[in-house]
């Protein structure tokens, strides 16, 4: 049975995180943000402190015991450090080397020897395509094997830190005509000749974070870099299979993502329950909603949105350590966790007023950071939809 409280060393992983996060990370919010593409160089002095925790923010966790015995381990320590970092700043956090999203791709579905030599790098992952966007059955990007080499062909956008990172993990089709069962993903080495990064883009939040767009044209890698089988996978009916070894890649990093959401919703919470006492206006948890006024009883259901993500978020990481098949969950938690982290930050904006719309404070920038948190990694509507199909026992054909 899963236990809702966190363990000794998880609690005390957060308050480390919570530490460098309020010291180290806070104070560059406001100048990475106004300096938007420029490289935050402190980000490293943080990412050297939290090396030791590294194999917990790429999912690595420990076999479950052969007795039963549940096992909180590197998924959820990845979840609560990002609860933490993501309460100092989202774009921050993702513009730390080692944490892109490309490295859970890696470390979910890699061989030994890919793990060893790529998952310590810094991965980004490419998937959405000019005219292709949450719709990654309709990928248009090639993979052809020619000899002892794979040559890749297309363009990619919105790849999250696509231009500091030094890996990509790109998803291909063998042969479109095949549709979902011949998309694979590769690992593309930064550098290589016919890998181009061809514009950063100007976003509204996570602006300390680069987001690129990449072409790929004639660009050859090595035969084992392909993550998975390059086998076009059958039923027993002999009818092609969805592409269900690379989505397997969003179990592990949907829960991560939802995470940020609960930690930028923590921070504007936080924030604007300090701003409101300065006015006199405080939340009393021991009192009946009925004796609360609007401005307090708008922040008691905004906590209860903030711990039902939480929880769900906790769920699915807990069932990923355990190795528990977690589809369900991961995208429960996505779409709960990122539609009230949304939600709770513009909320907390409109209840500080000026304040709250002013760059005085962080509550504005929490705002814009969050809206991201909902769209990339899977849209609600995806993920919603993801749901359904589990909760009916419906296929992609049966419930699009």
């Amino acid at each position: 049975m899963i236990n809702l409280e966190l363990s000794n060393k998880h609690e005390e992983t957060f308050a480390q995180v919570m530490m460098l996060a309020e010291h180290m990370m806070r104070p560059y919010s406001r100048k990475y943000d106004k300096e938007e593409h420029t490289y935050p160089v402190e980000m490293e002095e943080v990412n050297k402190l939290i090396a030791g925790n590294r194999a917990s923010a790429t999912g690595k966790s420990k076999k479950p015991a052969a007795d039963g015995t549940v096992v909180n381990g590197g998924n959820m320590g990845s979840v609560v450090g990002l609860f933490g970092l993501c309460w100092g700043d989202v774009g921050l956090f993702l513009g730390m080397p080692g944490s892109g999203l490309g490295n859970a791709a890696i470390t979910a579905v890699g061989t030994p020897a890919q793990v060893e030599k790529y998952g310590g790098s810094y991965a980004a992952m490419c998937i959405t395509e000019p005219s292709t966007g949450s719709d990654s059955a309709n990928i248009s990007t090639t993979a052809v094997l020619d000899g002892e080499e794979w040559v890749l062909n297309g363009e990619k956008i919105y790849v999250t830190d696509g231009d500091r990172a030094d890996t990509l993990v790109v998803w291909a089709t063998l042969d479109k005509s095949l549709g979902k069962a011949a998309i694979k993903s590769f690992i593309v080495e930064k550098g290589t000749p016919g890998c181009e990064v061809t514009r950063l883009e100007h976003k509204m939040g996570i602006r300390a974070s680069d987001t690129a767009a990449i072409s790929f044209s004639d660009c050859r890698i090595p035969k084992d870099n392909i993550l998975g089988s390059a086998e076009v996978a059958t039923d027993a009916e002999g009818r092609k299979k969805a592409f269900g070894g690379v989505m397997q890649t969003f179990d592990n990093t949907r829960p991560p993502v939802a995470a940020m959401a609960v930690g930028v919703a923590r921070a504007a919470l936080d924030m604007a329950q300090a701003l409101l006492k300065e006015e006199g206006v405080e939340l009393l948890y021991d009192k009946k909603p009925i004796s609360l006024n609007a401005i307090q009883a708008e922040l008691s259901e905004l906590e209860a949105e903030w711990q039902a993500g939480r929880l769900l978020v906790l769920k699915a990481a807990w069932m990923a350590d355990n190795k528990m098949p977690n589809s369900k969950e991961a995208s429960m938690c996505k779409a709960k966790a990122a539609r009230v982290g949304n939600h709770i930050t513009l909320r907390c904006v409109a209840l500080c007023q000026s304040l709250g719309y002013s760059e005085q404070h962080l509550l504005e920038k929490f705002a814009r950071d969050s809206k991201i948190i909902d769209i990339f990694e899977g849209t609600q509507q995806i993920q919603q939809l993801i749901v359904a199909r589990r909760v009916l026992e419906k296929s992609s054909s049966e419930l699009k």
